[in-house]
């Protein structure tokens, strides 16, 4: 199996190249929101490992909200971002875009500060990377190689089937599938489909992966004593600031929604990039840390694969803290519209929901951390808007499919292996075609 790995590269931009900057990731572009895969700067479509990317500005409209709180507001930089999901392990894809688009790379990076012409382009990409604290990888091991062989798989299927309807017809679903497996050893002997096999799981991985499983469940028990003392004052601090904390969930400006909505449903996948500042105090913070730990636990060794909580549109999706620990930014990629995939959450998930981001300044109102909340529609989807920023530069390697698509195309390939199958397997298998 090869694991899937998230890197982020994240860096103050110099105030005066900020113009540059918007107008370099506009030419990455065909148009708002559709990438041009093989652009001059960072041309995608050549990295075989890179499942998805987005290159943007965090430019956070709501850092006055801690007015609501009696905090002065902070001025904070513009960041540039650069982040993505890839098949192995993020230094050794590192090491490949350097190699391969070092120019492009040095040209959207002169806009930050610190960055040098003489910069030694590597090591200042790991100086700056940003690691999410809690990260979902809809399955593990699907690499972008298999996906884009498992699709190829059911188009020759689903052509073969077309123009074999009328041998096909009568036959049961057994005897199609010894047919269709039969066609499939012809295609890949011939050369004309290729179903590569699973590379071994690193080492180096499977060890981490162990000592994760263990070791959070073992620190806990070690501090569990000191946890159970606290708790009391610590729920007893939490209800107050549930009743107390001010909710900040006006009506979004409607020039800045449908701007938004110029870069979304470009694919039958979209990107999703909110970011907000932390509810002050230390019990906030130890809230969100907390949760996004659990969060980052269960959704390494619990959930099913394709799930989070009971979504299934969701192929990666990570949290992480932007300089410091007073802002957050959540990114995913999701299947489907916005107003479908806020109705995912708010009805399959909701209490994750108001865990995750009731630590979020001007959160609707939650009670006992997974109650009420998001349960407030209205609310809840002004809030969510509200903290969207734009991405500028976004690519999916494989446009067209869903989750649900890949899912059912790995059943696809699976079923072909299978040499003896019973009848209810067969209409099983059959029906995915």
């Amino acid at each position: 199996m090869t694991p899937q790995s998230p890197f982020m590269i994240l860096a103050p931009i110099e105030p005066s190249r900020e113009a540059e900057l918007r107008l370099l990731l506009d030419s990455m572009n065909e148009a708002p929101g559709r990438v041009n895969p093989n652009n001059e700067l960072l041309p995608f479509a050549q990295f075989d490992a890179l499942h998805f990317a987005r290159l943007l500005i965090l430019d956070d409209k709501t850092t006055q909200d801690v007015l609501e709180h009696g905090v002065l507001i902070r001025t904070y930089p513009l960041y540039f971002a650069l982040l993505g999901d890839v098949d192995g392990d993020e230094n050794v894809f590192l090491d490949e875009l350097v190699g391969r688009s070092p120019e492009g790379l040095r040209t959207l990076f002169s806009c930050c500060e610190g960055f040098e012409p003489d910069t030694d382009l590597l090591a200042w990409m790991k100086r700056h990377r940003s690691p999410p604290i809690a990260n979902y990888i809809n399955t593990r091991g699907r690499t972008v190689v298999r996906v884009r062989e498992e699709a190829a798989l059911r188009e020759a299927l689903e052509a073969h089937i077309a123009s074999n309807a009328a041998s096909l017809q009568g036959c049961s679903p057994g005897e199609i599938h010894d047919t269709l497996r039969t066609f499939v050893e012809a295609e890949t002997s011939a050369g004309r489909l290729t179903l590569s096999d699973e590379a071994r799981t690193p080492l180096k991985w499977w060890i981490g992966n162990v000592l994760h499983l263990l070791g959070m469940p073992l620190l806990l028990l070690l501090v569990s004593p000191l946890l159970v003392f606290l708790l009391p004052f610590y729920v007893l601090i939490l209800r107050h600031l549930e009743k107390t904390d001010p909710e900040v969930t006006p009506t979004v400006d409607q020039e800045y929604s449908d701007d938004l909505s110029r870069l979304e449903d470009h694919d039958v996948t979209n990107q999703f990039s909110a970011m907000g500042s932390l509810k002050p105090g230390f019990v906030r913070l130890l809230t969100i840390f907390g949760v996004l730990l659990t969060v980052d636990y269960a959704a390494r060794h619990i959930v099913w694969a394709g799930l989070l909580g009971r979504i299934r549109s969701i192929h990666f999706a990570r949290w992480v803290f932007v300089a410091g620990t007073e802002r957050v930014i959540f990114l995913s990629n999701y299947d489907g519209s916005l107003d479908s995939y806020m109705d995912d959450f708010i009805n399959k998930t909701g209490f994750g929901l108001n865990a995750v981001f009731g630590s979020g300044l001007g959160y609707p109102t939650t009670n006992w951390l997974i109650r009420d909340g998001s349960a407030d529609e209205r609310k809840y989807k002004e809030y969510l808007r509200r903290h969207t920023i734009p991405t500028q530069v976004w690519y999916k390697a494989y446009p067209g499919l869903t989750a649900i698509d890949l899912a059912r195309n790995d059943r696809i390939r699976k079923g072909l292996k299978a040499s003896n199958v019973s009848d209810q397997e067969a209409r099983e298998w059959v029906a995915l075609l």
